[in-house]
């Protein structure tokens, strides 16, 4: 999280790892993907067509898990729909490579803090992301 959320701060971090828990339990489905000697190498959590949450392991960036565990979303539970901070560049240069488009865009985030959030859903014309074997 230090290395995509840069604009918060170690107490930040802290408070929101906290959450995850209790947050991982409100998704209606939680995917993992496991090295080959079974070690979490991240998870994505999704409820009602919405990515809720995308983890990757530090060690396990740029090995293309985000586009698998994603896709394996957009394919098997139809999501559509997301929100990424605004500060996070990276995340939003992903999202739009998979095919999604800002819709919306707020000041604060749903705990009332002020980070800007853009809500992005999946573009109806991008063809290729529903339909990967």
């Amino acid at each position: 999280m230090k290395i995509t959320h840069t604009f918060l701060t170690e107490e930040e971090i802290q408070n929101i790892k906290q959450y995850v828990p209790q947050a991982v339990e409100h998704v209606q489905y939680l995917c993992i993907a496991l090295s080959e000697k079974g070690e979490l190498l991240g998870f994505i959590g999704v409820a009602d067509q919405r990515l809720e949450m995308l983890f990757i392991q530090v060690n396990a960036r740029g090995q293309g898990i985000s586009k698998q565990l994603l896709r394996y979303a957009i394919k098997n539970f139809d999501v559509n729909e997301l929100t990424v901070n605004e500060q996070n560049p990276q995340a939003i240069g992903f999202y739009e490579h998979l095919g999604f488009v800002t819709y919306k865009r707020t000041d604060l985030d749903e705990e009332g803090q002020p980070y800007l959030l853009l809500y992005m859903k999946l573009a109806p014309n991008h063809e290729n992301e529903r339909h990967f074997s």
